[in-house]
């Protein structure tokens, strides 16, 4: 079933402005890339270092998958979870206007599942070098969080995801065109629907294609306008449990309004399967208590995988 539903900011004026935007190269940048994962659990980062040149290689394989017949997709697939899906999102009912690659990043960054089954040497090429380059960024930005959090060492963080046996993914969705909506103003479907992500970190960017919409802490839902040229960053459960509850795990969703085709790459960086999580005894103030009870990341994601998109997870390993 195709949900259809109408944006509550559907005009490119009504995009949020208050997204805040971290320089990675500017001096000081720590303190307020932390106000950010309090505030919002949601930034754009710039100068980050990944030339334009790949990430619009990688976007244009994509694309020219995406535009394969569906039965040379579909041997790609299906996605259980790792390789090609389409509308499904998972094995609890969630369904969305989108198709997507998901592919699981091994303790060899440049090896992904999805591709010994890939004929697109260009599409294989171009993902072993924008993982490598992204995962190196999701590691830079942790660092920068732990000196603005003012803990050591300044790994702390970064370590979970930069690990050999880290458990990451890269996501690749394509939103395509939906002929029903032709001639519909203000109409859009439900592509990817509202949900936190349950790792560390996410690391995210789009073709210049609007649908990406935040939760705020009101509840409210704003428009977040594209920029092709940057990253945008998730603070994931993982972390706001790691931070006992201080940094936010961002509530988010894709609106797709049919008529442009929208690309996204996330790269989900999260911890080693038995890394056990809980709040960071140097972030517990003075009789501070832990909010959530050790649990393993083994252990949450089996909780992720029962429940639905729109659950709260978190609320099960809350003391």
């Amino acid at each position: 079933m195709v949900v259809l539903t109408k944006p509550a900011l559907g005009k490119p004026s009504s995009y949020f402005c208050g997204i805040p935007v971290i320089n990675l190269r500017e001096p000081g940048s720590a303190a307020p890339l932390v106000r950010a994962c309090e505030e919002l659990g949601f930034f754009k980062v710039t100068n980050h270092g990944i030339p334009m040149e790949l990430i619009s290689k990688l976007e244009a394989a994509a694309m020219e998958f995406f535009a394969l017949p569906q039965t040379d997709k579909d041997r790609s697939g299906p996605a259980n979870p790792f390789g090609y899906g389409s509308r499904c999102l998972g094995g609890n009912g969630d369904v969305g206007w989108v198709e997507y690659l998901l592919m699981e990043i091994t303790s060899d960054p440049a090896a992904l599942t999805f591709l010994a089954q890939s004929s697109a040497n260009s599409f294989r090429c171009a993902l072993k070098e924008y993982v490598l380059a992204v995962r190196k960024l999701a590691g830079e930005v942790l660092e920068m969080m732990a000196e603005g959090l003012k803990i050591e060492p300044r790994d702390a963080l970064s370590r979970l995801v930069m690990d050999e046996e880290s458990d990451s993914m890269l996501r690749v969705n394509h939103y395509p065109q939906c002929p029903m909506l032709q001639g519909l103003n203000n109409q859009a479907v439900t592509g990817f629907g509202e949900h936190t992500d349950p790792q560390i970190i996410s690391v995210l960017r789009s073709n210049n294609t609007s649908g990406l919409e935040i939760s705020l802490r009101d509840g409210s839902w704003v428009s977040v306008l594209p920029d092709r040229e940057s990253f945008f960053v998730n603070v994931g459960d993982s972390l706001q449990v790691l931070t006992n509850g201080r940094f936010r795990s961002v509530r988010h969703r894709v609106l797709a309004n049919g008529l442009q085709s929208r690309v996204s790459m996330i790269y989900f960086g999260g911890p080693p399967h038995g890394e056990r999580l809980a709040p960071l005894s140097l972030l517990l103030g003075e009789g501070e208590e832990s909010r959530y009870r050790e649990f393993t990341w083994c252990e949450y994601k089996t909780c992720v995988y029962s429940n639905m998109l729109a659950h709260n997870r978190l609320e099960h390993f809350q003391k």
